[in-house]
């Protein structure tokens, strides 16, 4: 195993050189051209300065530049911060400032961000309002640097990678994951679903998702061809399953029952597929049956956290499959199934507790959140998961329900709290509560109660409107309910189970 992921690109190019690697809409490359890309970038980036443990924020959509950019950052032995493309910019701002970012790799029309002075580099079309070099300025950079550059040497141990995760409080935390975590979490991964080089791999997964990327860096380190996609589009997805005789189809719940709604999915030839897997949420037994029964492959359900970057558990490949189940451990990774009130308690088999997770792959902390790190990471290293599961006597485990009031919506994670205080800066609001709906397509939705100012008057709409400038797409509550009070113990703290 590499001791950097910056290295599994020019590690597999030297095994694969010639084979396809990456497949875009607009671009396919080979191993080979994608390394000397990612060289190019990586000498690029330490031309405009950066050095070994700078903060990298990497802003863009799927695509052959994500993947470009992403290797060459780590490859220049900057820390990484991908930041999803549906985000805001105020809420890309933030994590900038809370990372410390220097540089950020951003489309132009994406630019409008506070970066505090940070260098700016445009990765897409050029604008000549923002200053910073287009992204094929910094690879023609790096093109004439690389004669006198050299990647830094760099150790398992050394922080890669900074992923956000929203917190009860309603403010992003960034997941501190070590070089090493990424490349057990990878390791494990293709173990556990016979990853090989003759394997082709569709999806749409986010690149800046850890399951998302964790997709990548397994098709990468594997030699496999990856068919990246840059949005779930049901009929895309399926198109490309059967043009590039796919093997293996990656996805959430969303895009699964996006597919069985096409009535005439069974034109599409992808007797190819060997596996599919399905994470991020959770999904009715009976639908995962028809997908296996109309996809004529497998279905594999997963699960895993920012803070383990990717997955903590899966069947494997080669054995039984439990519909409902989220699977077993990954080797090298513990679980224990707690007492919430008491993690020294291990609950018996069948019985509800919290996942805790211990092993390689656990995050070094919340970046410069000691208080945050210390209440999520006990002291001997098991990391609290905060979902609720049971374990049957022979290691399967089942998700129950989640401790906190997470919504899982298509795939995202979704804090209630962050959009409370959103809609609570709005200037007729008064307090915000978000509870979760069910939603078939979705899995669940956000539903926002609003209480309004004395006097005040305010409209649907303008809430909506007004998260939409603030918040990601799929963070805006897909319904509005005005109310005269919001339901309180008698400490004045809200109680949001007297709603859900």
């Amino acid at each position: 195993m590499q001791a950097a992921v910056g290295e599994l690109l020019e590690a597999t190019a030297r095994r694969f050189g010639t084979k396809c690697a990456l497949v875009t809409p607009d671009r396919t490359l080979t191993f080979a051209e994608l390394d000397r890309l990612a060289t190019r970038f990586a000498a690029g980036v330490a031309a405009h300065g950066i050095r070994v443990g700078d903060r990298v924020t990497l802003w863009l959509e799927n695509g052959w530049q994500w993947v470009v950019a992403y290797y060459g950052i780590l490859r220049a032995g900057a820390v990484v911060h991908p930041a999803n493309s549906l985000l805001t910019p105020s809420e890309v701002s933030f994590m900038m400032r809370d990372c410390g970012a220097r540089l950020l790799v951003s489309r132009a029309a994406k630019t409008r961000v506070d970066t505090h002075r940070q260098l700016r580099i445009i990765g897409g079309d050029d604008d000549a309002s923002v200053a910073g070099p287009s992204f094929d300025d910094l690879l023609d950079a790096g093109g004439t640097a690389l004669h006198g550059w050299r990647a830094p040497p760099l150790e398992g141990s050394d922080l890669c990678a900074i992923f956000y995760t929203s917190g009860t409080t309603g403010y992003p935390k960034g997941a501190a994951l070590r070089h090493q975590s990424l490349l057990m979490n990878v390791a494990m991964t293709a173990l556990m679903h016979g990853l090989h080089a003759t394997d082709t791999v569709v999806t749409a997964l986010p690149c800046a998702h850890v399951y998302g990327n964790v997709a990548l860096n397994s098709a990468i380190a594997c030699g496999m061809t990856l068919v990246l996609l840059p949005r779930l589009e049901e009929l895309a997805i399926l198109e490309a399953v059967e043009r590039h005789r796919a093997t293996i189809l990656q996805g959430v719940p969303a895009m699964y029952l996006a597919l069985l709604n096409i009535a005439d999915l069974e034109r599409f030839d992808v007797r190819s597929l060997r596996l599919c897997t399905v994470g991020g949420q959770g999904m009715a037994v009976n639908r995962m049956q028809e997908v296996e029964r109309r996809l004529r492959c497998p279905l594999i359900e997963l699960w895993g956290m920012t803070e383990i970057a990717g997955l903590g558990a899966t069947h494997p490949h080669n054995g039984p499959h439990n519909l409902g189940s989220i699977g077993i451990a990954l080797p090298f990774t513990q679980i224990r199934i707690v007492d919430p009130a008491d993690v020294r308690r291990d609950v018996p088999a069948g019985d509800a507790g919290e996942i805790l997770v211990r092993g390689p792959h656990v995050m070094q902390g919340y970046f410069n959140r000691p208080k945050d790190t210390s209440d999520a990471i006990e002291p001997d290293g098991w990391l609290h998961s905060g979902d609720l599961a049971r374990q049957d006597k022979i290691g399967y485990l089942y998700i129950i329900d989640r401790i906190k009031d997470v919504i899982l919506s298509g795939g995202y994670t979704i804090y209630p709290a962050e959009i409370e205080r959103v809609i609570s800066e709005h200037p007729s609001v008064s307090a915000a509560l978000v509870v979760p709906v069910s939603d078939e397509l979705r899995g669940e939705i956000g539903k926002a109660l609003v209480v309004l100012r004395p006097g005040a008057t305010c409209a649907a709409e303008d809430v909506v409107r007004h998260c939409r400038e603030r918040l990601a797409v799929y963070k805006i509550p897909r319904s509005i309910e005005f109310v005269s009070a919001l339901p309180t113990g008698s400490t004045g703290k809200v109680l949001r189970r007297a709603v859900t």
